[in-house]
């Protein structure tokens, strides 16, 4: 592929050259003047580059016709010799924000590397038939990048192989099929295309948590009560000389729990965090839905409270205040540090009265095993009900293998999958019945085994 000449202005002939080489003409003043390149009279990159940029517009990043611009500039500038060179530097001038990487990374490869990129996608995005679609479910990013590769693409139905004259005939029965909405409910977070995500994210905003409410030791007046108020009993008979007309009964006091979220924000949890704060937002949202108080935070390399962020009521405005507020976003993972900073900082402020808390990660810290594990158990001890919700379940060969998996798990009261909107339709059923463990029993078995 051949280094391409920038599209000049009719006016402006001066604009988009390009700095490099000796005897340069000296700038004017008000513009700075760039000496010439020598460029071939076909030129083919810039066009690719236009073309790319455009595929990741439509893949979800934003990207305008400046950094397209100054995308080619620099392409020109550090040369075409290099694919690690060529990679990064139109990261540095396409990408402008961490979750943006992976669909960078996926579109790029199909783009510019993956010589069978056309044959590739238009096959992931054709019905499953056996000999079209490869058989493997799509990486982190792929399916999005596919869509935005194949925007305005006709998809035309596979070609129908025909041997020694005879038709061959493909007969595809979807009486059995699952639904739109089903298979979206079942679908990977990280394996959704860009307009699966938008409508994942209007299933989360209508999903509902409902909890039980608690008995408190407190009573309320009620005529059907099983105990005895006996302070107002005798408050009645002093006004009648002591004598006890009416026994006055109650009941106990009904309150709700708080619910306390951990939601694990580094590189590898990424896309199923930012679909669980979509979720937290509706569940924070929703008045009369039974919690008295939702408390989020995030954590990676260190632990921000979001709380005030959610109660923002426009859910884009309030991740995107969550992000800013939130500066490991994307980064690494130090579970025991954060968890410490939790139990010292925040425990006895919104762990009182019972709460339930649900911590949201994969388990994958490489800090001292011993110190994970002992602030996993103050944080159970602290809290009323304690579920673990991680993505590596939707594994069927996950063991526990991973030291910070071992150390955790054993302090936990239920352990989960949370890669899909139906793993959380589920969460419900985890919080309103103790005796469910989710999968605790069966890894603790294979633990221990």
């Amino acid at each position: 592929m051949r280094c391409g000449q920038v599209w000049n202005p009719p006016d402006v002939s001066s604009w988009f050259k390009y700095p490099g080489g000796v005897g340069a003409a000296p700038p004017r003043r008000g513009m700075t003047e760039y000496a010439p390149l020598d460029l071939p009279d076909d030129p083919k990159l810039t066009h690719n580059i236009t073309h790319f940029a455009r595929a990741l517009r439509a893949a979800g990043l934003t990207i305008g016709s400046g950094r397209v611009i100054d995308a080619v500039r620099a392409v020109a500038a550090a040369g075409f010799s290099s694919r690690e060179d060529f990679f990064y530097t139109l990261r540095a001038c396409l990408v402008t924000r961490p979750e943006h990487l992976v669909v960078f990374a996926q579109v790029f490869r199909l783009y510019w590397r993956d010589p069978r990129y056309v044959e590739h996608m238009m096959a992931m995005m054709l019905p499953a038939i056996r000999g079209v679609q490869e058989d493997r479910a799509a990486q982190a990013g792929e399916k999005r990048a596919a869509e935005a590769l194949l925007d305005g693409v006709t998809r035309d139905a596979p070609a129908i192989d025909e041997r020694d004259g005879d038709e061959v005939q493909v007969e595809v029965d979807a009486s059995a099929t699952m639904s739109g909405d089903e298979r979206l409910r079942q679908l990977d977070f990280e394996q959704m295309s860009t307009a699966e995500m938008r409508q994942a994210r209007r299933m989360l905003a209508r999903l509902t948590l409902p909890v039980k409410p608690l008995a408190s030791r407190r009573g309320m007046v009620s005529p059907q009560g099983t105990r005895i108020d006996m302070r107002r009993s005798f408050r009645g008979a002093l006004r009648h000389g002591g004598e006890m007309r009416r026994i006055h009964c109650k009941k106990p006091r009904e309150r709700w729990p708080n619910l306390v979220v951990l939601c694990d924000i580094s590189g590898s949890m990424s896309q199923y965090s930012r679909m669980v704060l979509h979720f937290l937002h509706a569940v924070a949202n929703q008045k009369g839905a039974g919690w008295a108080k939702v408390h989020a935070f995030t954590f990676g390399t260190r632990l921000t409270n979001i709380t005030r962020q959610l109660a923002t009521r426009d859910v884009d405005a309030a991740l995107a205040a969550a992000g800013r507020q939130a500066q490991d976003w994307e980064g690494g993972t130090r579970i025991g540090a954060c968890l410490h900073a939790f139990n010292r900082d925040w425990s006895r402020r919104v762990m009182g009265q019972g709460a339930v808390v649900l911590l949201i990660t994969d388990g994958l810290d490489r800090d001292d095993p011993d110190a994970l594990a002992h602030e996993m158990e103050r944080l159970h001890l602290s809290a009323r009900r304690l579920i673990w919700l991680n993505p590596l379940l939707r594994w069927e060969g996950f063991a526990p293998k991973a030291q910070g998996i071992r150390a955790m798990l054993p302090h936990v009261d239920a352990f989960r999958a949370g890669h899909s909107i139906a793993t959380l339709e589920d969460l419900a059923e985890a919080i309103s019945r103790r005796d469910d463990d989710g999968e605790k029993a069966r890894l603790m078995a294979a633990l221990h085994g």
